[in-house]
């Protein structure tokens, strides 16, 4: 019997964000950023399935803020799991104060400091 190959397809989505647990339209944001998938580094690391389907997802203004905090090699290395992402700091007060908000509230983006 041939085997199956793996299957290259994200995981099926949520009625609800990943971090927040609000009933939003999602994104995907993938764990390790498709802008490294072909890095050398990235590519030794990690399997050509890890890197298509290790994805979760997000409402908008959770996926907003994780990038608005740290940059793709960060998230690629050190926030690579949903464990991950829901254990740091800054992104765990975030999405407590934003459960708290109703469906469709969107947070203002702070200006970033020069």
């Amino acid at each position: 019997m041939p085997t199956s190959a793996p299957s290259l397809s994200p995981p099926p989505e949520p009625d609800a964000c990943e971090l927040c647990g609000r009933a939003e339209a999602l994104t995907k944001h993938h764990l390790i950023p498709r802008a490294l998938h072909n890095k050398p580094r990235y590519r030794k690391r990690y399997s050509r399935e890890e890197r298509l389907t290790a994805i979760v997802w997000l409402c908008r203004p959770c996926h907003k803020h994780i990038h608005r905090l740290y940059g793709e090699r960060e998230l690629a290395d050190r926030l690579n799991t949903l464990t991950a992402l829901q254990c740091d700091e800054a992104i765990r007060t975030f999405v407590a104060w934003l459960a708290t908000k109703p469906v469709g509230f969107k947070p203002k983006a702070r200006r970033r400091k020069r």
